[in-house]
């Protein structure tokens, strides 16, 4: 990476908007890109953010998604609004979903999402109250 600089990147999530589903990402990408990070730690990266967005897109009543670039590492968070996770260990399950059905129309919802966000990071945390909402945490090292 041929910068000394933290970068702060942070975009709003909009519920069900699929019009703009995966710009955040692709935007991170970009910068990550420019910067100089490592090819396999961007894929790492972008597979991890995009499936937290769609997440949030598709299950919350909305929230946020911050990115802090260090040089050695890159921290992203998530935070939404509602319903939160009831049960995470068998959200955290590969195939389990709860998205409906007109989502997994769309190509989405196959519930693979919190699983591939874990294998991709270096560290994962997920936190959620039902009715309040969920906050989920990962760093990739670069």
């Amino acid at each position: 990476m041929n910068t000394g600089q933290v970068i702060n990147l942070e975009y709003e999530l909009t519920a069900l908007n699929f019009d703009v589903a995966g710009e955040a990402s692709s935007k991170t990408k970009r910068v990550l890109q420019q910067i100089g990070v490592r090819t396999d730690v961007i894929r790492c990266i972008a597979i991890s953010a995009y499936e937290a967005e769609m997440n949030v897109i598709i299950h919350s009543l909305g929230g946020i998604m911050r990115v802090v670039v260090f040089p050695d590492r890159t921290e992203i968070t998530f935070e939404d609004r509602g319903p939160g996770i009831a049960d995470i260990n068998l959200a955290m399950q590969e195939g389990y979903s709860t998205a409906p059905d007109y989502v997994r129309e769309m190509g989405f919802g196959a519930g693979m999402g919190l699983p591939n966000m874990a294998r991709c990071a270096d560290q994962f945390d997920i936190q959620s109250e039902v009715g309040v909402g969920t906050k989920v945490m990962m760093m990739i090292r670069h």
